[in-house]
């Protein structure tokens, strides 16, 4: 999983990295198959701002969350984006088995 920070308005500090990588690694826990995340972390006069653009195999999932608190933006972002990935595998698992309710092969 590729990690691309960037800060608007803002500089990225060592902390703050840290602890987006932490939070991130969530989402790699739920779903193996993410190939790239762009987050994007910006101040709009007094409102913290999060957004990330993950590219999952098959999909592309854009999230954003504001907050008075730049962790807290990003815990709502992850929170948000853990929800979409989730929903996104499910679909995925269910794809996988045919009108009777029976396991498809997929390895031919």
């Amino acid at each position: 999983m590729n990690l691309h920070i960037t800060g608007h308005h803002l500089e990225i500090t060592p902390a703050i990295r840290e602890y987006a990588t932490e939070k991130f690694s969530k989402i790699k826990r739920h779903f193996d198959n993410v190939l790239d995340v762009n987050i994007i972390l910006s101040v709009e006069k007094l409102l913290q701002k999060a957004e990330a653009t993950v590219h999952i195999s098959g999909k592309t999932v854009f999230v954003e969350c504001a907050d008075d608190n730049l962790y807290a933006a990003i815990d709502a972002l992850v929170d948000k984006l853990d929800r979409q990935v989730i929903k996104h595998k499910e679909k995925l698992s269910a794809r996988r088995h045919d009108e009777t309710g029976n396991l498809v092969d997929t390895e031919e």
